[in-house]
């Protein structure tokens, strides 16, 4: 048998394909009394091309060309452990088939997750095998033992277990033999491998067909836009993985192959931006920090230049080899040019930048929880939710229709004038190779210092902030709201909430002179060697520029939420401005909500703590389980806000309310704040005012302070 305690793992990390596993046993360790056995111990991650009847690990004995199973999947496909051969009686024989239903077996009780890493613990005597998942003791049988036979002889040729050589695609991770017993938990809980996976909730800049199939801008250099992914790397414990790095790659859709770069083409296919500038995104692996790194993407090359191939985003990480659990990839991408007209409402949509776990953001809660008729509070917090814009239909294809459309927005408008600063005009697209869609009318201006003689902006504007991406939206701000005075902004706000159906635009628009004022000021005083300053020392302006935003006198920001800032602007020892904006754009619209009255005293209230700080989605959830598998009672809640929502999007600074449903599952519902909820009395009739909300029982925990 192998080493005690000996790992049989690979050389990249201890990562083994499936069919390159092959594992030494001497059943002789498992004879006799005295707590003799061995265990077997492993991660397992399992294709979706795993189906009932495919055996993960044969046993063979040396000299003998017979396999037969140890570790398969059965029907549903649960696990199935068989008895050892040259140990048990009842071990399987030459002539065992699926479904194993006269073969002696343990089976688990819950189906085998597919493309998720789990872990598997076998633990064999002369007369028990026990089946372990996920460190907890599944099933176990008693068996009899051939070396109770009167004429059973020693067998000294040893025992293997060997992967599955077929077509069942399989990984192993820390593979370790052991002959003592009752270690399965600890090495359950040590060492757990990793997985890369993309977090749609970030997405931005996307535009989704209703095929599925993304439509994102691209091109020459005038006329491709930045689209954002974020990729996320944890281990099987959802636990947050360091000092990795992952790369970006454009490949084809059909058969995995890199778009290289055309003969006429001197850009390379992607491109990514890091502080302003733009570099070829395989040379420019971002380094993983809390678990996460923010890709901001462009494509060189169009769909149209490839027969019309679609393409995929691949991340996968760096200086480590090739798995399906280490890569990453996007959904199908169509890359056109900027002067072709997508069709916002009808043949496409929005990403709604949901994953898996968040859909009921979009549904509403289902089956809400009363639990001894009041609502559970855990104290921490956390958001992330998705507003679907209605934007005005549009009929018909090519460009004149969306001029008549602006025709149809125009009608009893007086002339309009505007003078926007050159940077709001880059942002909305003002050079010559753009369209009347993607530009200013050439024969407006504005005059923001007479009221009488301006009605507002003119259509083409208002339409293309309600098509343009968030990170697009905060580029135009940032270059026309220092010109504008407030009244200008009001009427800025009221067109766009109008014309894109989601008044949350509002509040957004309205802060965005404060937002960037207040960002300068603090920026300004922060101390910086050559434009960039130590994290450590712009803590403590952030801080007081927050609990001055807020109006709180009694709580600022703890290590907790710093380092949540800290991921979130993507720095590391050091910040520079980019990472600063990152920051700032999130920071203060939480910091401008925590300055109302109620969310504040929600926030001021330490007993109970309702608000614990800020937090992401993934530990919000995980302050919802009793242990890694177990989720507390239904109707345990969290109060958290968005760590994915930045100014100007819609739902940056609201609340979220993350809770246990009556299914035993994780939901989370968006609580606005700028909506009319916004006018109610107290929290109690904030969280009532949803229906759902209130099936989860009495609020009347809620501290008297905010329900008065």
């Amino acid at each position: 048998m192998a080493a005690p305690g000996s790992e049989c793992g690979g050389s990249d990390g201890g990562y083994r394909d499936l069919r390159d596993v092959r594992v030494e046993l001497d059943p002789g360790t498992a004879r006799g009394g005295g707590g003799g056995g061995f265990a077997v111990c492993f991660w397992l991650y399992l294709s979706s091309s795993a189906r009932p009847s495919s055996v993960i690990l044969h046993q063979v004995t040396t000299g003998d060309d017979n396999k037969l199973p140890f570790l398969a999947l059965g029907e549903g496909n649960k696990l199935l452990l068989f008895p050892l051969m040259r140990l048990h009686k009842e071990a399987p024989g030459t002539a065992s088939s699926y479904p194993w239903t006269d073969t002696t077996n343990l089976s688990s009780t819950s189906e085998c997750p597919l493309e998720k890493w789990f872990h598997i613990g076998c633990e064999v005597t002369d007369n028990v095998i026990r089946l372990h998942v996920n460190g907890d003791l599944t099933a176990e049988i008693h068996l009899c033992s051939l070396s109770d036979e009167p004429d059973h002889q020693e067998d000294a040729n040893k025992i293997s277990l060997v992967g599955n050589d077929s077509k069942l695609e399989g990984y192993m991770y820390h593979i370790e033999v052991s002959s003592v017993l009752g270690t399965i938990q600890e090495q359950y809980a040590k060492n757990p491998p990793f997985k890369l996976s993309i977090d749609y909730s970030s997405s931005d800049g996307i535009e989704e067909c209703d095929d599925g199939i993304w439509n994102i801008v691209g091109g020459k250099a005038s006329c491709r836009r930045n689209f954002i992914l974020e990729v996320v790397l944890i281990n099987a414990f959802g636990e947050p993985v360091k000092d990795k790095e992952v790369v970006a790659s454009l490949v084809y859709a059909d058969n995995g192959m890199v778009v290289e770069k055309s003969r006429d083409d001197s850009e390379p296919p992607l491109l990514i931006t890091c502080e302003g500038l733009e570099y070829p995104a395989i040379s420019r692996p971002l380094p993983i920090i809390h678990g996460r790194a923010l890709f901001k993407l462009k494509i060189s090359q169009l769909s149209s230049k490839c027969d019309n191939k679609l393409f995929r985003i691949q991340f996968s990480t760096l200086h480590m080899r090739r798995y399906p659990f280490l890569e990453a990839y996007s959904k199908t991408i169509r890359c056109i040019s900027r002067n072709r007209t997508i069709r916002p409402l009808g043949s496409g949509k929005r990403v709604s930048s949901a994953t898996a776990d968040e859909t009921d953001l979009l549904q509403g809660l289902v089956n809400a929880d009363r639990v001894n008729g009041r609502l559970h509070s855990h104290g921490q917090s956390s958001v992330v939710h998705f507003h679907t814009p209605k934007f005005p239909k549009i009929e018909g294809d090519g460009m004149a229709k969306v001029v008549e459309t602006n025709k149809i927005l125009s009608q009893n408008k007086q002339a309009r004038k505007m003078v926007v600063s050159k940077e709001a005009q880059n942002a909305m697209g003002t050079d010559t190779s753009t369209s009347n869609f993607d530009s200013f009318d050439s024969g407006s201006s504005w005059s923001g210092s007479d009221a009488d003689d301006v009605e507002t902006f003119s259509d083409a504007v208002v339409f293309r902030y309600c098509l343009d991406s968030t990170y697009d939206r905060s580029k135009f701000l940032r270059g026309a709201a220092p010109t504008f005075n407030k009244e200008d902004l009001v009427k800025l706000a009221d067109q766009i909430s109008l014309y894109s159906g989601c008044s949350h635009h509002r509040n957004q628009i309205l802060m965005s002179k404060r937002l960037l004022r207040e960002g300068a000021d603090t920026w300004s005083m922060i101390p910086k060697n050559n434009e960039r300053a130590l994290w450590s020392s712009s803590i403590p302006g952030i801080i007081t520029k927050f609990m001055d935003i807020a109006h709180s006198v009694s709580r600022g920001l703890s290590e907790q939420d710093l380092e949540v800032l800290r991921g979130i602007a993507g720095c590391g020892e050091d910040i520079g401005r980019d990472e600063f904006d990152r920051l700032w754009y999130w920071l203060y619209p939480v910091a401008a909500s925590l300055s109302r009255d109620k969310i504040k005293k929600l926030w001021d209230c330490t007993s109970p703590k309702w608000i614990e700080g800020f937090i992401t989605i993934q530990e919000a959830e995980n302050a919802l389980r009793s242990s890694k598998e177990l989720l507390k009672e239904p109707g345990t809640f969290v109060l958290r806000f968005p760590t994915t929502r930045s100014w100007p999007h819609p739902d940056a600074g609201s609340l979220v309310v993350t809770y246990i449903g009556s299914d035993n599952s994780i939901h989370h519902r968006l609580l606005s704040l700028d909506s009319s909820a916004a006018s109610a009395e107290n929290l109690q009739d904030l969280l009532l005012q949803e229906p759902e909300l209130s099936q989860l029982g009495r609020v009347d925990r809620l501290p008297t302070a905010i329900r008065r």
